[in-house]
């Protein structure tokens, strides 16, 4: 038996060797060097200054909150508006194929790519959308220039293109489903909506869970689907925390992007294991 567990142990050794190396302590020396003023040639320990600097300055603390809107709205519209798609793809359509395969596009094309392609259809007085409004007889709209729209819309991309992943998965989720359950709810006399409710989202519950999880880390990581949008701006209206990091870095401020590293790291972890606990009990009381 102890030769069974010694010989079971090597093949978790390679495993628990990248989680250290790529994981445990890359993870350690960022906590390290977040309380240091640091560069490629020294290192000067100074406290939580660097955090102290993060939270009062309101062009970084600015992003804390632009981070949870994007990530949360981002997230809960792409698990609601993949899974009605979802449902229409699995029904009987023409063309359903070529429908998936259009809705998948644009997760092949770069992040960088696809916000360049929109900051010129959003331009407020060359784009095609203004070009399609004023032809109605709307009034233009600057979509990134206005500080109340920008974040919304560079939302709306998000989701547009962040579709197809979430589409696939529950895709899956859905053809799992036992048909003999459709089968007998029509017996039955249910409806569309009675199905949906009663069948279909209980036991696609697994893969919605992925996807809320998925999306929403996603969400809060998000860099460059932003920084090719807008940059951060107007203003700060538009950075989130992996935007600021990213500045703060390019200015040679070494240690205050770590610490904003090490403050996203703590947001996701905070946010994403309960969540991950609540969904796991949610889909053991439906099952």
């Amino acid at each position: 038996m102890k030769k069974k567990s010694r010989y079971s142990f090597w093949f978790l050794v390679p495993a628990l060797a990248i989680f250290l190396i790529f994981f445990l302590i890359p993870i350690i020396q960022s906590f390290y060097y977040s309380l240091t003023v640091w560069t490629f040639d020294s290192t000067r320990f100074c406290g939580l200054n660097n955090y102290i600097t993060f939270f009062k300055d309101k062009s970084l603390n600015s992003s804390i909150p632009h981070t949870l809107i994007y990530a949360f709205l981002t997230s809960g519209l792409k698990v609601v508006i993949a899974f009605f798609i979802a449902v229409f793809l699995c029904g009987k359509v023409r063309a359903k194929g070529f429908i998936r395969s259009a809705v998948f596009f644009p997760n092949l094309v770069s992040a960088m790519a696809i916000g360049l392609a929109f900051s010129y259809l959003m331009h407020p007085t060359k784009g095609l959308f203004n070009h399609l409004m004023t032809s109605l007889g709307l009034p233009a709209i600057n979509f990134l220039g206005d500080e109340k729209l920008a974040l919304f819309s560079i939302i709306a991309v998000d989701v547009w293109k962040g579709l197809s992943i979430s589409l696939v998965i529950y895709i899956a989720g859905i053809q799992s489903i036992n048909s003999n359950y459709y089968e007998a709810a029509q017996i039955d006399g249910a409806n569309f909506w009675q199905k949906i409710r009663y069948i279909t989202l209980p036991l696609v519950a697994p893969a919605q869970n992925s996807i809320i999880i998925l999306s929403l880390i996603g969400g809060l990581r998000s860099f460059d689907l932003i920084w090719a949008m807008t940059g951060g701006g107007p203003g700060f209206s538009t950075d989130v925390m992996a935007s600021v990091i990213y500045k703060q870095y390019a200015f040679g401020f070494y240690g205050l992007s770590t610490a904003g590293n090490v403050i996203m790291l703590i947001l996701i972890s905070l946010i994403t294991f309960p969540l991950q606990h609540f969904l796991n009990k949610r889909e053991e009381a439906i099952q």
